[in-house]
């Protein structure tokens, strides 16, 4: 994997350096210091990695810890499936909220504090959020986690594009995306194993103090961002600038597509995986929270995927491994609707191959074909893909209650087809 994750960033890199020569002309007022980069393998290379690694992993932790339990939130506040997917939905629709303006914000700050104090509220909000006697109570908690949550994600691509010299990019961001893979996985198996023997209160209560401790964790270890711009310069990034930025990437061609196909496909995935928990705790599986959380470890194809993507798409061009990315996620949804279990985790562990596969694909993308403001581009992609989880993920509830499982393969498979059209026409807009 770690090899992969090197071989990964090689096609990035090429755009980085680019990247770097334009970020110093279009900021003079940068000191000569602030254009040094943190080299590969150096101590301070080693504490990034591992510190937005920690970020990676509270962050999903944090965010999808209640998804395993659905079902029982559904019964202990008297809800639906659809009703009960309001915990996850309403927290990624807030961060994809947070995330198109936190993005902007991050330029020319302290993007190391703005991510710590992210991650500790989000932490305290999710404590929160399991002592909440009543559903209202809980979704605000949530709903604020979200907001805060936002601080992590734009500005963590942001601070290593900033930072990690170009050559070791690739890697780097392949052990953050990696992080967000485990935090995901774990944040659902924990969730699942603990509710099992101790309820879903003390179970979220032990995943914030997790998500504490890493945050506390991830300040000692960042080091102060060596890119800091002084208070005029910050001034000068008003609204027209960030209008601006936004409406040049709209524009910019590919990336628009791009951004409905994180759209889809993460609208997809957390379908998938919302209301898999209901479909197999049900006749004729009858599985326990502890069984259906330790299926959540198909996100380990989550961290292998990521850097392999990077890798294949150095070698046959990024437009065909996307193409790829999706082909396998339609298989794995296909895959689920066999009636044997094996069959079911086997398309689940597909489908999640696939969405990394091409979510990896997708995200380093953005980065390339966006050539000055990245974190302008990054809010918009990430943006995008998180609203597909909070408004797809809550209509395939929907699906699910009109015609259960069959149904919601059936609204799936149109996404994917729309994402497979996108991934085709990217191919045109830009082959590399």
């Amino acid at each position: 994997m770690w090899q992969a994750g090197r071989q990964a960033g090689e096609q990035v890199n090429k755009v980085q350096s680019s990247v770097s020569q334009w970020r110093t002309m279009q900021n003079p007022s940068l000191p000569p210091a602030a254009r040094t980069w943190v080299e590969s393998g150096s101590p301070a290379y080693r504490r990034i990695s591992l510190a937005l690694f920690l970020a990676g992993f509270a962050t999903f932790s944090l965010l999808y810890c209640v998804q395993p339990v659905l079902p029982e939130l559904a019964q202990a506040f008297g809800l639906g499936a659809a009703g009960s997917s309001f915990a996850l939905s309403v927290s990624t629709g807030c961060l994809a909220a947070a995330i198109f303006i936190a993005g902007a914000l991050s330029e020319g700050r302290d993007k190391r504090r703005l991510m710590f104090v992210s991650m500790a509220l989000a932490a305290l909000c999710n404590l929160a959020a399991a002592l909440a006697p009543t559903w209202g109570l809980l979704l605000a908690a949530r709903a604020l986690e979200g907001v805060l949550l936002g601080g992590v994600p734009a500005v963590a691509m942001a601070y290593l594009s900033d930072e990690i010299h170009p050559r070791g990019l690739g890697f780097s961001m392949g052990l953050y995306v990696g992080g967000t893979a485990f935090g995901g996985m774990a944040g659902r198996v924990g969730m699942s194993a603990l509710a099992d023997q101790f309820g879903w209160r003390v179970a979220m209560g032990t995943l914030s103090v997790m998500g504490l401790l890493s945050a506390v964790g991830f300040v000692f270890l960042l080091p102060h961002s060596q890119r800091a711009v002084s208070a005029a310069a910050r001034t000068s990034l008003g609204l027209q600038y960030h209008f601006g930025a936004w409406r040049t990437h709209l524009k910019t061609p590919g990336l628009l597509p791009l951004f409905l196909s994180g759209f889809a496909l993460m609208g997809v995935f957390v379908s998938l995986f919302n209301y898999a928990g209901f479909r197999l705790a049900a006749a004729p599986y009858g599985l326990s929270q502890t069984q259906i959380g330790l299926i959540f470890c198909v996100y380990l194809f989550g961290i292998v995927a990521s850097p392999a993507a990077g890798a294949l798409a150095d070698r046959w061009g990024r437009a065909p491994v996307l193409v790829g990315g999706v082909a396998l996620m339609g298989t794995g949804v296909v895959l689920t609707l066999a009636a044997p279990l094996l069959a079911v985790i086997a398309g689940i562990a597909v489908l999640t191959f696939g969405f990394f596969v091409a979510h990896a694909v997708a995200s380093g993308w953005v980065g390339q074909l966006a050539l000055q403001s990245k974190g302008h581009a990054s809010s918009l992609y990430l943006l995008a893909y998180y609203l597909g989880s909070s408004v797809l993920g809550s209509a395939g509830g929907w699906f699910w209650e009109q015609g259960r499982w069959p149904a919601l393969v059936a609204f799936s498979m149109a996404l994917l087809v729309g994402a497979m059209a996108l991934a085709l026409r990217l191919r045109r807009l830009a082959p590399v």
